[in-house]
């Protein structure tokens, strides 16, 4: 790593976050944790088979009840996060009974949106390859790629005429097979959101929220040192990136390899997941020796946004694949998946090229 943003080794860097710190972290975060998991409940978010039963399901109510899940997601990863980071000042059988409990929730809770946002992807870049709708945004809102940095690294645009021809069946291909999986994923969410599973995990939050299961120094210990092992995790696993290779427009095993007949996921893609992970959680190290309202890194909050791009590419980009894999479909359809497929795979090495220029970058003003 270039430069420390966050110095979390120097004794001289700032007072001192002990164990205290800590537990009144883990305990803000139980509370909105338990706060979601109300709202969820009183918009009728638990009801099997999407039923409300009454006002609470109006279009409002709908978006409350994606508003809970999402701060249930994010109160869960972070417990789970802080948890694992600090993992030496905790009672080690409470910790290690909660963590992949809290892992398991919120992988859960998020594949629904994961499939919705990748089909919406996916058909929005179809309109754009075929000319069919002008260059939209990335899908939720969240800002693409410089648009240098996407001429760099974007193919020219494949013959539209032979695309358009098979974009029609391709995208509804894409809409039948990540639609059911949509589907699937909403009723998996439901059924562990009433499973005795999810309530014994409910169950521990609550205690969290109002005692944590400190070792007896944990009072006492400077948490600096283990946030300080986060940072070096994440600057060892960023070193081993190849980001020579990320400054290159053109990747063509990428391409190769997503469209043979392994339909494993792309060996290239998983140091950079795992990146994107380890960042993660040094951002909630920081959270909790410097508190929440510190100001954030600018150049962790870009990185960050660069590595979430890409992972959504690359999902997008196996999904492509695995739909041209389907067996029996027209060329055409498979011509246009595989158009595709190169599309999504060219941005992820625009989101690989964007996490090292920002990475590289030298931070203004950072705390």
């Amino acid at each position: 790593m270039a430069q420390r943003h966050h110095d979390l080794t120097d004794p001289a860097a700032g007072p001192v976050s002990t164990g205290d710190a800590l537990a009144g972290y883990l305990r803000g975060q139980a509370t909105e944790f338990l706060r979601a998991l109300r709202l969820h409940r009183e918009t009728g978010g638990a009801v099997p088979n999407g039923s409300s039963g009454g006002p609470a399901g109006g279009p409002a109510s709908a978006q409350v009840r994606v508003d809970a899940v999402r701060a249930l997601r994010r109160s869960a990863r972070r417990i789970s996060g802080s948890l694992h980071t600090f993992r030496p000042l905790l009672e080690p059988e409470w910790s290690e009974g909660i963590r992949p409990e809290l892992a398991w929730l919120s992988g859960t809770l998020a594949l629904e949106h994961a499939y919705g946002a990748r089909l919406e992807r996916l058909l929005l870049a179809l309109n754009r390859l075929s000319g069919a709708a002008p260059v939209p945004s990335q899908p939720g809102g969240a800002a693409g790629p410089d648009p240098a940095d996407r001429a760099a690294v974007h193919p020219a645009t494949p013959d539209r005429g032979n695309l358009t021809v098979g974009a029609a069946k391709a995208g509804a291909l894409l809409d039948r097979q990540l639609t059911l999986a949509r589907t699937r994923a909403h009723s998996t969410a439901l059924q562990a959101l009433g499973s005795s599973r999810f309530h014994a995990v409910a169950d521990k939050v609550a205690v969290l929220a109002s005692e944590v299961p400190l070792t007896p120094t944990a009072s006492r210990t400077d948490l600096r040192p283990l946030a300080g092992a986060a940072e070096e995790r994440l600057a060892d696993a960023v070193t081993a990136l190849p980001l020579v290779t990320a400054g290159s427009p053109y990747n063509a095993e990428a391409l190769i390899h997503g469209l043979s007949p392994d339909p494993a996921p792309h060996p290239q893609d998983a140091p950079w997941h795992q990146v994107r992970l380890l960042l993660r959680l040094h951002r909630y190290a920081c959270e909790v020796v410097h508190g929440r309202n510190t100001r954030p890194d600018v150049r962790l909050l870009s990185a960050g946004e660069a590595l979430d791009r890409h992972r959504d590419a690359s999902e997008a980009s196996s999904a492509a694949a695995q739909a041209a894999r389907t067996p029996r479909i027209a060329p055409a359809t498979a011509y246009a998946l595989g158009v595709l497929h190169a599309d999504q795979r060219h941005e992820v090495e625009a989101a690989r090229y964007a996490f090292q220029r920002s990475w590289q970058k030298q931070t203004i003003g950072a705390p």
